[in-house]
């Protein structure tokens, strides 16, 4: 008995040293992680995924652990010189210890992997209970055949802005290991809610219901990665009547990117066109595809929006700022500048500053 403890005693130890460092990007649940290796078919990774699991280098020599930890040091200190916080390591793809924020919001492979006909969160998920505009939008009207405008509105320039967005997964690996189907619905409310003179209407609501194939890709590019591409058909209306409705249909491929803690997303989108459009120069002011770019230092999370008209000098910028303050929930600022902050204004050039909170996970 004595010796059995005795032997166990070093490997306990050894056990506890093994765990997995503190900047790992996402831990996951050992079972989690077990379940994940097991369900990897070639034997060599399937492995290699054991052999990273909490626990696992109780079986290396001293040498090699020494070599890991070398490693790590190295990859630390080429984090420090780009100025990141950490940089993921050349096995990121090979192990569910640690993930991706791109991986795990696209689940490109087995470990990240929710299931079909689950909920998840798809754009940002936000309530500003002060928006500000420096130009609101008091006559948006539009030049049909016998339509009749109607009188300009009191509209003020401090209300509420919202909006949820879900998507869900209908398919996974329709070709080989590879492209997932999915569907996703955006919803964003424009309410004025200090306005009594006009009795607190629903200024603008957009709708907009996507279906796309995610494809992962996982190619080196320039010191980035190639994660993925997203390739969908996205409507979005007001849901209005004339003269104040307003839709339009497009498809889009969204190319994203990743190093470390930065994230560019490159979406180029094509109007299709339809025999009764309700704003046939909408390509005028938003442009053909938007760029987005997402960072994080410490605790706060950036991001920066631009999209622009080619030939027209026209486009917009935004910029999200979030802090966390409980769990998922974060304190947000939005700051918007430009053509298109909504669908009634695609025509309309404001400025914008809102904040409130979000659910960002």
């Amino acid at each position: 008995m004595i010796a059995c403890a005795a032997l166990a005693l070093p490997a306990a130890v050894a056990a506890r040293d093994a765990s997995p460092p503190d900047d790992a990007i996402e831990p996951l649940a050992l079972p989690q992680a077990v379940d994940a290796c097991r369900r990897l078919d070639d034997p060599d990774r399937r492995l290699a995924c054991y052999d990273a699991l909490p626990g696992a280098e109780v079986s290396r020599s001293a040498e090699e652990r020494a070599r890991i930890e070398l490693d790590e040091e190295r990859r630390l200190a080429a984090a420090g010189e780009q100025g990141l916080e950490s940089l993921p390591s050349a096995d990121d793809d090979e192990t569910p210890l640690t993930r991706s924020a791109m991986t795990r919001e696209w689940e490109l492979d087995d470990a990240t992997d929710g299931g079909l006909l689950h909920l998840r969160r798809h754009r940002p998920v936000y309530l500003l209970p002060v928006r500000w505009s420096n130009r609101p939008n008091r006559a948006p009207f539009v030049d049909l055949p016998g339509a009749v405008a109607p009188s300009p509105r009191s509209i003020n320039e401090a209300e509420v802005k919202f909006q949820f967005s879900l998507k869900t997964k209908f398919a996974d690996n329709l070709v080989g290991d590879n492209v997932d189907l999915w569907a996703a619905y955006t919803q964003q409310s424009n309410w004025q809610a200090y306005n009594s003179v006009e009795s607190e209407p629903f200024r603008e609501t957009n709708y907009s219901p996507e279906l796309f194939a995610s494809i992962r890709t996982g190619v080196d590019l320039l010191g980035w990665r190639w994660r993925m591409v997203n390739l969908g058909f996205m409507h979005q209306s007001n849901g209005r009547a004339d003269p104040l409705s307003r839709s339009w249909n497009r498809v889009y491929a969204t190319f994203g990117f990743e190093r470390g803690r930065y994230r560019l997303l490159v979406r180029p989108w094509w109007t299709v066109r339809g025999s009764d459009d309700d704003n046939p120069d909408i390509d005028d002011y938003l442009g053909w595809g938007d760029i987005r770019f997402d960072w994080s230092r410490g605790r706060h999370d950036f991001g920066l929006m631009g999209r622009w008209a080619p030939g027209e000098r026209r486009g917009a910028v935004q910029f999200d700022w979030h802090y966390p303050l409980y769990g998922d929930l974060k304190a947000y600022l939005q700051v918007f500048s430009g053509y298109g902050e909504t669908l009634i204004d695609y025509n309309h050039r404001q400025t914008t500053i809102g904040i409130g909170i979000s659910l960002v996970q």
